[in-house]
């Protein structure tokens, strides 16, 4: 057979692979479930990456429910969380590193992932921005100016919190800025809609580089 006739035949015999790999990953559910009980909390969450932004969310702290709300209706994720702690500190944490595990786990290898998102969301008076990069590797930079109010219940100061111990658990790139506002909600509201949509991006499936993963390394850890 002719050198070319050979190159066609392997060409269309590694699309037929790459084809077959991308079918087994999708028929796979990029889903997971986090239990964690401690003497400070105790977590139940269910996270399916390709759901239709479906919740139920019950933290005893309302105003986190509403903002996690919002990270799943614009994450395009379905969730499910009951969470009980001894203080709103303890609660969010725990809450936070439940969701990365949860968030790491479904994404198993990360094969075939876009890997990589941005967002600027408005809310009003105020303007939040968050890229994020699945590569394995826990880190944040954040820029969050809140005027350190209570927010129902949920201190500002711990919005910092619960995205560096997301990032860490879902071993991602987390970088979050408010460019300006002045209502510490809006604030907030806005940055958890942007977190949302970086993260559907970030984490959709690329039919081009099906079986792949997105790195020049092959290798998406530490």
């Amino acid at each position: 057979m002719p050198l070319f006739l050979l190159q066609v035949v392997r060409f269309i015999n590694n699309l037929k692979y790459a084809k077959l790999v991308l079918e087994e990953t999708m028929k796979k559910p990029r889903a997971a479930t986090i239990k964690r009980e401690t003497k400070e909390t105790r977590i139940s969450l269910e996270l399916n990456l390709d759901g239709s932004g479906k919740w139920q969310i019950d933290t005893g702290l309302k105003m986190f429910d509403h903002l996690l709300s919002q990270l799943v209706q614009h994450g395009r994720f379905d969730l499910k969380i009951s969470a009980t702690g001894d203080d709103p500190h303890h609660l969010i944490e725990d809450v936070a590193i439940c969701l990365g595990r949860a968030l790491g786990e479904a994404l198993g290898e990360k094969r075939s992932i876009i890997r990589m998102g941005d967002a600027s969301v408005p809310m009003d008076d105020a303007l939040a921005m968050v890229a994020v990069d699945i590569s394995g590797r826990g880190y944040t930079v954040l820029e969050l100016p809140f005027s350190d109010n209570d927010m129902a219940g949920f201190p500002t100061d711990l919005i910092r919190h619960f995205l560096e111990s997301f990032a860490i658990e879902a071993r991602l790139n987390l970088h979050a800025r408010i460019l300006y506002g002045i209502n510490d909600h809006h604030k907030a509201e806005a940055l958890f809609k942007a977190l949302g949509r970086a993260l559907d991006t970030a984490t959709r499936i690329d039919q081009r580089i099906s079986g792949e993963l997105p790195s020049t390394k092959g290798l998406l850890e530490d």
